[in-house]
């Protein structure tokens, strides 16, 4: 008796329940993800990738809502390296400390990736090449990290200008 042979290699159908599972996997890896609302799936897989990046349960949701349009709008294809980025750390358990290092030995066209994603978050910019845009400076996770010890000046200490001027040094009468 003959059996039946599948013509259709590509099964959207299959493809969806593939796609949810994934999703469901990833989301237990970080069951918080669930609760942070999302405007769409790419951006739901930037904040899941952005945690894992950055090892924090909780992102600042509306510094994410700026970062991921100007990381779209700086890299065409962003959404899609940070799909396959996601998928790769997923399928191969690729522990996060270790994960630059991995990308950066095998070469892998995604290796620019974590770096541009860290920059984003940490130091609340995003450059496309010919020029970088600030979304976030008390924000920023470096500011955000240090804040119960150190205070980032959100304004200039002086008149406009006086961080022009060359500090006084001692022995010379100005100081």
């Amino acid at each position: 008796m003959d059996e039946p042979v599948e013509t259709d290699l590509v099964n959207p159908g299959r493809r969806r329940v593939l796609a949810g599972m994934l999703t469901a996997y990833t989301a237990s890896l970080i069951p918080w993800a669930l609760a942070a609302p999302v405007a769409n799936p790419s951006e739901g897989v930037f904040l899941a990738l952005s945690a894992i990046l950055v090892g924090e349960k909780a992102l600042d949701a509306a510094l994410g809502n700026r970062l991921h349009p100007a990381l779209v709008t700086a890299s065409p294809r962003f959404d899609a390296d940070a799909q396959a980025l996601l998928t790769l750390i997923d399928s191969q358990h690729i522990d996060p400390a270790k994960l630059q290092a991995t990308l950066d030995a095998s070469r892998s066209p995604l290796a620019a990736l974590p770096r541009t994603i860290m920059r984003a978050w940490c130091l609340g910019f995003v450059d496309d090449g010919d020029t970088v845009q600030c979304l976030a400076y008390e924000d920023a996770l470096d500011a955000v990290f240090v804040s119960d010890v150190l205070k980032p000046p959100t304004y200039a200490y002086g008149p406009y200008g006086s961080w022009s001027k060359p500090p006084a040094t001692k022995g010379n009468g100005d100081a």
